[in-house]
């Protein structure tokens, strides 16, 4: 049965990305620090085999539980979901072979042409809202399941329609202190869930929820 879940980074005061970090100073990763403190957040996924040779950075790379639980992910993938400003950032600095390998909808108000990458990731612009674009990524997905890619405010859509079956977090031992919260507003009627694994690294501890 296709399950939706929800893969990312998270800061210990609960930030996924940090303050200054948009398309306008996506060229200029010192202001207010940010590409510093993204890299404090993801850098443990850049070590990983699997992450450079699906990103074409070239091989090495670190092999083990988490580079094994990195390729689970994005092999149980079928379909990924984001909202626009994830996707208007990734559109300047993912390689033409698109790390997804799957249909990708995207959440936006523009109307847009599916937009075709090597690699078998193809991008397609829904106006429709949150439910419909789930719609359509159902219809597609297969075996497979369904990824909510993020940013926050689309994984806190899915948290507060009570569809997410799964959280995989990468808890990282860093502040923010600003910048996009993932838990932010939450509302009440909220899904629970319970602890199913946690792997301890020295970069990151990797938590994985599902729902109660």
């Amino acid at each position: 049965m296709t399950k939706v879940f929800v893969n990312i980074g998270l800061t210990l005061d609960g930030y996924m990305a940090p303050e200054g970090m948009s398309l306008d100073h996506w060229s200029d990763p010192a202001y207010k620090n940010w590409g510093a403190k993204w890299g404090g957040l993801m850098g443990w996924i850049l070590k990983q085999q699997y992450f450079r040779e699906n990103l074409g950075f070239g091989t090495g790379g670190e092999t083990g539980p988490v580079n094994d639980m990195l390729r689970h992910t994005m092999e149980r993938s079928g379909v990924s979901i984001m909202g626009k400003r994830m996707f208007e950032q990734g559109e300047v600095s993912w390689p033409a072979e698109a790390p997804f390998h799957t249909p990708v909808y995207v959440l936006t108000q523009t109307k847009r042409e599916p937009w075709v990458r090597l690699g078998g990731t193809t991008f397609f612009f829904c106006n429709d809202g949150p439910a419909k674009a789930l719609e359509q990524a159902r219809a597609v997905a297969g075996d497979r399941d369904i990824r909510i890619s993020g940013g926050a405010n689309v994984i806190q859509q899915y948290l507060s329609m009570g569809v997410v079956d799964e959280l995989e977090i990468a808890l990282a031992p860093i502040l923010f202190g600003s910048g996009r919260r993932l838990f932010e507003n939450p509302g009440e009627a909220l899904p629970q869930f319970r602890i199913d694994s946690v792997l301890n690294t020295p970069d990151a501890t990797h938590l994985r929820y599902v729902r109660a």
